[in-house]
């Protein structure tokens, strides 16, 4: 590896996105990126010769995170990819660099960004991300180093805190929005749609905190359901039963990976009130099953205001959390300078010290009764204080690292091993 492309990694490393904070379900979901779309990004970047690209599309953000010379890089590739506009993109986005883009990695891989506080399916995710980038080539030293690095201070929290107590996270929500809306939930009919990570979620958290013995699941693909099924002894049924098992239910929870609404109007032949929720983004029940005056419709951004003990506890972990995550941001910082520049400023202190020998030497035949062991002494005090100068520089953030390196390089005519 080149000098260049090392010392680009820190000084032009970004994080861009979206979350629930500034853009809604219906933003979220245009600028959502299923597996095939992220394959595809991911495969356009490396066309495009980015040395590294993380993507992580969940229920409440997308977010991509690499080396680029100028973020729009990485923004015109989510853009190109999705339903999203650049224009759209700037008014609820945010744009992250160097360490505000790595305290946003941490944030986000430890649950302290998340929707409801502490959630730690992210790092499941953002393990995933972390996988396929290094499979098609785009987790260079520097990412690969910061994705172990949030997975280190993820795993201590988890284990350090009670920022994970309780089962809070979207799944769970959903659960606890049902029990407080849904009298006699144990006797009433439950039907989940779809089988992904937060429909199995859903799926344990309904077992274990409804009692209920009635719950069917339908999947599109009929063997993940009886997968799963088969783990929690429930019913499957063929997906081409849909329209006469919502009819029978009470409750319905939809967890579908679609692009498109897979649950509409056209499907619904009711004869009693229906609770939805749709815990899917992009959202996968059309708006227009509250025509029917039977439905109640809820998505999960609604979700995220149910607060209980669980939650109060959790947030009292807060300064628990961010001291870890202070300690492993630190060590990865200093690794990142120290990678970057230490070389540079070694050599500079040799050039500096053959500069020093030839200087003394030079003196020692021209003064009379030259002084050698003070010119010594005041020569290393010199040498300290200069790429000391030198190296708060090259820490400084406002300033281009990689160009600073250069310069220092070609003015006193050093090189580095990495040259």
């Amino acid at each position: 590896m080149s000098k260049n492309q090392t010392s680009s990694h820190a000084s032009n490393f970004y994080a861009i996105g979206l979350n629930y904070k500034k853009a809604d379900a219906d933003i979220r979901g245009d600028f959502s990126l299923d597996e095939t779309a992220q394959m595809d990004v991911l495969a356009k970047a490396k066309e495009e010769g980015l040395s590294s690209l993380i993507i992580i599309s969940t229920c409440n953000r997308t977010e991509l995170y690499g080396n680029a010379t100028h973020p729009f890089q990485i923004i015109k590739l989510l853009c190109d990819h999705t339903k999203g506009s650049v224009e759209e993109f700037e008014k609820v986005a945010y744009v992250h660099q160097n360490k505000a883009a790595i305290r946003h990695l941490f944030a986000v891989g430890t649950g302290l960004d998340s929707q409801i506080l502490g959630d730690f399916e992210i790092i499941s995710q953002l393990r995933k991300s972390f996988r396929i980038s290094k499979g098609v080539g785009l987790l260079n030293p520097f990412t690969e180093r910061l994705a172990n690095s949030v997975i280190q201070a993820s795993k201590r929290i988890k284990n350090e805190t009670m920022i994970s107590s309780g089962a809070t996270s979207v799944s769970f929500a959903a659960v606890q929005y049902i029990l407080a809306r849904v009298p006699y939930i144990s006797e009433k009919n439950i039907l989940l749609f779809g089988t992904g990570k937060i429909g199995r979620n859903t799926c344990e958290n309904l077992i274990k905190h409804t009692k209920n013995e009635s719950i069917t699941l339908i999947n599109r693909t009929k063997h993940k359901a009886e997968k799963i099924a088969g783990k929690f002894n429930l019913i499957v049924k063929d997906y081409a039963d849909i329209q006469s098992e919502i009819a029978q239910s009470d409750v319905m929870i939809v967890a579908t990976g679609a692009q498109q609404p897979t649950i509409s109007k056209e499907l619904l032949f009711l004869k009693r009130p229906l609770l939805i929720l749709d815990l899917s983004i992009p959202k996968n029940v059309a708006n227009n099953v509250i025509e029917n005056e039977l439905v109640t419709l809820v998505h999960l951004d609604d979700l995220s205001t149910i607060t209980d003990s669980t939650l109060e506890q959790r947030a009292s972990q807060i300064p628990l959390a961010k001291a870890i995550i202070s300690e492993v941001e630190t060590e990865f910082n200093t690794w990142v300078e120290n990678r970057i520049f230490a070389p540079t400023i070694k050599a500079l202190k040799v050039k500096l010290a053959e500069i020093k020998v030839g200087e003394i030497n030079f003196q020692r035949k021209k003064i009379t009764n030259f002084n050698e062991e003070q010119a010594e002494i005041i020569s290393n005090r010199i040498i300290h204080k200069i790429t000391t100068h030198f190296a708060n520089h090259l820490k400084d953030d406002s300033h281009p690292t990689t160009e600073s390196v250069d310069l220092i390089q070609k003015v006193f005519q050093i090189s580095t091993p990495e040259s």
